[in-house]
């Protein structure tokens, strides 16, 4: 395999995660937002058997299996339940816009705790941009509106909750990874967990009736492919594609993402959200020139 052949396979990650949001929530409609979850993450796992090959703990180093697996599962269950969640579809997407505060987090996170050389006159402004942007995207229709974000916010705290939860969890996540991992790929091992975890949680608490159907499953099939198969073509750009171009062309996942989702869960944006995620994305791509 090519250099430039993995970091195709690598792009082709951005696109699978980017229809992430609105596949979950199209799958949550039919099976529940735990059901939905449950089943997603456990044919994901078969997907992740058939092209990694089944999980094997005994080389992991004790750290990373550990902490890698407590933040993981942490972070998928955060992920999943946030959108499925949501009131409605738009908020899915909004939910969506905030988890994707990941990147500034990480970023921010990596000069502090990892000491990463950086330009803090431009790291700084960027995670307020990224903030900022998020704001945008919460004020609805105004666009800028506190009292309108505020009242998004508190009309469903735990979908907005578990959205900004997730975002600094997966920036843990990412930057202990990174140090613990040696070298080791856990991801099957840890969608095996998620997809554990779900089915003990459904199983305790319940969630309604599934609608088995043709369309259903498909929905089940692309949202369990578009996370599996993302997971495993990033695994292939970044170890042998052109690391800085997938790293760049990763923060604009979450325009990408509201576009399709948008188009899925066939729901009109406003003007002031696309402003909001573009805003996002500037933050993140400044926060990523500062620590280049």
């Amino acid at each position: 395999m090519t250099q430039n052949q993995a970091t195709l396979i690598g792009l082709s990650a951005i696109l699978l995660w980017s229809s992430v949001v609105g596949l979950i929530r199209a799958v949550s409609e039919y099976f529940g937002a735990l059901g939905g979850a449950a089943l997603m993450y456990s044919v994901a796992t078969v997907f992740l058997c058939l092209s990694m090959g089944r999980p094997r703990i005994a080389p992991l180093p004790r750290a990373y299996l550990y902490w890698g697996s407590a933040l993981f599962v942490s972070y998928e269950l955060c992920l999943s339940l946030s959108i499925g969640f949501a009131a409605n579809a738009r908020q899915a997407i909004e939910v969506g816009m905030v988890n994707y505060l990941w990147p500034s987090f990480t970023l921010l996170a990596t000069v502090v705790f990892n000491r990463r050389p950086a330009r803090w006159g431009l790291l700084l402004p960027g995670f307020v941009l990224s903030v900022f942007g998020i704001a945008w995207v919460l004020g609805g229709e105004q666009g800028l509106d506190g009292a309108v974000m505020w009242a998004n916010i508190r009309s469903n705290p735990l979908s907005y909750g578990l959205a900004f939860a997730g975002a600094l969890i997966w920036a843990a996540y990412c930057v202990l990874t990174a140090r613990l991992a040696q070298g080791q790929n856990a991801i099957t091992l840890f969608f095996l967990l998620v997809a554990l975890v779900l089915w003990i949680k459904y199983w305790a608490f319940g969630s309604g009736v599934m609608h088995w159907h043709g369309t259903s499953v498909l929905y089940l099939l692309l949202a369990a492919a578009a996370m599996g198969f993302g997971y495993a073509a990033w695994n292939v750009g970044i170890l042998h594609g052109r690391v800085t171009l997938l790293a760049g062309a990763s923060y604009f996942i979450p325009v990408l993402s509201a576009l399709l989702s948008a188009l899925v869960l066939s729901t009109a944006l406003p003007w002031a959200f696309w402003q909001g995620a573009l805003t996002v994305c500037a933050g993140s791509l400044l926060c990523w020139f500062a620590t280049r």
